[in-house]
């Protein structure tokens, strides 16, 4: 397992300095001074590492995610420290946002479970939003599919963020913390007085 580990930590490192293309797996053998041979062992080919790599982005941001809506006590809170955890995650793993599009075309099986994950995510927003609703702190939705059509944008938002950054060379979108306030930005035009006053709490907290 120490091999394994020291495999996938290599190809995210490497990955995201060079990007995946331009990466092989005699680079990431290279890298930590194991034969190529021992390499493909462990990974057989570059979707495996790919794949390895992505059940451990899964296992890490999974814990911040919550299964049920009932698991959301503070929809806010939670919310803001998952938009902030995902920040720090893209960057962590920052070629995968970029390559993105590469990486569903190229790999059936990472793409399977990627647009799995989705559906998942998908849901799991929507309890944010249910919870917001519940709390009287977010208005009603003012037309049927308002709130799913929001969800959306969001989840384009947060997609594709890494992306912006790259083609858009501007720095005031590019600062610490950026991502975050675009995703509250769109959320607080919806929010009730009272949303509004949790939301200004919790970022005193």
């Amino acid at each position: 397992m120490e091999t394994v580990n020291k495999i996938i930590q290599a190809a995210v490192r490497l990955y995201n300095e060079k990007g995946l293309s331009n990466v092989t797996s005699r680079h990431i053998a290279d890298d930590i001074n194991i034969s190529n041979g021992n390499l493909g062992y462990h990974f057989p080919n570059k979707e495996a590492i790919v794949f390895a790599v992505y059940r451990q982005m899964g296992e890490e941001m999974s814990i911040f995610y919550p299964e049920h809506k009932e698991d959301i006590l503070n929809p806010v809170e939670h919310l803001h420290k998952l938009l902030v955890r995902l920040e720090e995650f893209q960057t962590e793993y920052r070629f995968f946002c970029l390559d993105l599009m590469d990486i569903c075309r190229k790999y059936e099986k990472v793409n399977k479970v990627l647009v799995d994950n989705m559906r998942i995510r998908k849901i799991q927003m929507a309890g944010f939003f249910q919870k917001f609703v519940e709390m009287n702190y977010m208005k009603p939705e003012p037309t049927t599919g308002y709130y799913d059509r929001l969800q959306h944008t969001i989840r384009i938002l947060l997609t594709f963020w890494k992306s912006q950054e790259a083609v858009v060379a501007n720095i005031d979108f590019n600062r610490e913390g950026e991502m975050v306030r675009h995703v509250w930005e769109i959320l607080l035009p919806h929010f009730t007085a009272k949303g509004i006053a949790e939301y200004e709490n919790v970022l005193k907290n």
